[in-house]
Order: C-alpha cells, then sequence, then structure tokens
C-alpha cells in the first residue's frame, strides 16, 4: 500500500460523504439546530459506525452477507424502519423549541451511530472501493491504518460542518425556519428509509 492508495481513498470517501444521503443531512440538521458541540458529537457517531463499516468490508463481512442473504435482509429493514422513526419524530417534533428536539450529549453520538447503522449498503459500497483502489492481500497493520485514517476524515469534515452551521446567522436562519426544515428533513429521511426498505 502506497501514499497514492491512501489519498484515492480519501477523494473516494469525500466524495460519497458529500453525496446527499440521511447521514450527512442529519449532521447538517443536528448542527444548525444543537449547535456546534452536538454536530461534532453527532459527526463523531456517525463517523466512527462508517470506519467499523470499513473495518467490516476490509474482514470479508460482505461474503457474510452473500453466504447469508438473511442477515443482510434482517439489518437493512432494522436500519429502514429507524430512518423512518427518526423521520416521524422530526415531523412530530417541528414545532417544539430546539432544546427539546436537538440530540444532545450522548444522544447526539448513539444517534450518529444508529443513522450509519441503519444503512448496511455502506459495507457493500465500502468493499468495492477497497477491491478497486487497494492492492490485495493487505497486511494487518495496513487495515487498521485504512479504518483510523477513515475515522480521521469522517472527522474533520463534520467537525467542519459543525463548525459553519453552528454560527449564529445559521442559527438565527434556522430557528426561523424550523418547522419547514425539520419537516422536510423529515420527508426526506423517511423516503430514503422506505426506499431502503422496498429497495430489492
Amino acid at each position: 500500500m502506497t501514499l497514492t492508495h491512501v489519498i484515492a481513498f480519501n477523494l473516494t470517501l469525500l466524495a460519497a460523504m458529500a453525496a446527499p444521503g440521511p447521514a450527512l443531512l442529519y449532521a447538517l440538521r443536528q448542527s444548525i439546530a444543537g449547535g456546534f458541540r452536538t454536530g461534532m458529537v453527532t459527526g463523531a457517531g456517525l463517523g466512527t459506525v462508517a470506519a467499523l463499516w470499513t473495518g467490516a468490508a476490509l474482514l470479508g463481512l460482505n461474503a457474510v452477507f452473500a453466504l447469508v442473504p438473511w442477515a443482510y435482509l434482517a439489518l437493512k429493514i432494522t436500519g429502514a424502519l429507524y430512518l423512518i422513526y427518526v423521520a416521524y419524530t422530526l415531523w412530530r417534533d417541528a414545532r417544539r423549541p430546539v432544546a427539546d428536539s436537538a440530540r444532545p450529549g450522548a444522544r447526539a453520538f448513539l444517534g450518529g451511530m444508529l443513522v450509519n447503522l441503519a444503512n448496511p449498503k455502506s459495507i457493500l459500497f465500502a468493499a468495492s472501493v477497497l477491491i478497486v483502489i487497494f492492492p490485495p492481500d493487505l497486511a494487518p497493520a495496513e487495515k487498521a491504518l485504512i479504518v483510523a485514517n477513515h475515522l480521521v476524515v469522517e472527522l474533520v469534515v463534520y467537525a467542519g460542518f459543525a463548525a459553519l452551521l453552528s454560527t449564529p446567522a445559521a442559527r438565527a436562519g434556522y430557528l426561523r425556519l424550523k418547522p419547514v426544515i425539520d419537516r422536510v428533513a423529515g420527508a426526506i429521511l423517511g423516503a430514503l428509509g422506505l426506499r431502503l426498505l422496498l429497495d430489492r
């Protein structure tokens, strides 16, 4: 493994993180609603599970899913139902004060973890990217480095989002439009959950 491989992986990872999806949407909303700390802790939860998915792909869990399709299906259904639940709570709490609707502290970390656990397709994406970018027969230390690198990239990106979106201007704009923003976010997350649930 060379530095070129790591750079290619990081560029691919950044492109994937920038694509609209449950993780990005949840992190953005948490940062605006709860401030920098809540956004950062949420990002840490999201990044931890994303890095674990990469570690699982390196260990061959995608092959286990291929051999035991019901395990993948069970994880996918559970994840889809969780996304739908998050969508429901966002819609339900759209008119509640921010202090009642943002997830602080440990709840923010757990919420981030659960959102990324809700998408087992992440492991299939990670597996395909790893096969294309990295050479075969990676040493255990190299696999550990890839996972650690993935976690650092996720933390840096989500910290940047949190810092940008927790500014007074962003927060004031969110407070003005909270019911609309939360219901739009809830509708999108609900649609993503339904798509995951119904996708074959």
